[in-house]
């Protein structure tokens, strides 16, 4: 699992590559530190690369959504696999966070 955080146009492009299942939520957490304090609370997380999620890795996404929505930005998952993307539907993820 690697998270790759990047600028691009005012925005903090943020791309997970691999999965995220238990064993990688702790290094998720840490590499996601940023994100939750940065000076720009409007992020895409672009999602083309990650495989799988578990329940860890979506209670880390809902901590990013919580943060971000405190600080007035905007949280935007773009290109789901249909796997991931069935998890976001199965556990109601899809209804809260803002998926494109």
């Amino acid at each position: 699992m690697n998270l790759n955080i990047s600028q691009k146009d005012g925005k903090t492009i943020a791309k997970v590559v691999g999965r995220i299942g238990t064993a990688e939520a702790i290094e998720f957490d840490q590499q996601m530190k940023p994100l939750l304090t940065g000076n720009n609370p409007d992020i895409e997380m672009d999602c083309s690369a990650l495989d799988y999620i578990s329940s860890s890795g979506l209670r880390l996404f809902f901590t990013l959504h919580k943060s971000v929505n405190e600080r007035n930005g905007s949280l935007v998952f773009t290109n789901l696999q249909d796997t991931v993307r069935r998890v976001f539907v199965m556990t109601g993820f899809s209804k809260i966070m803002n998926i494109q």
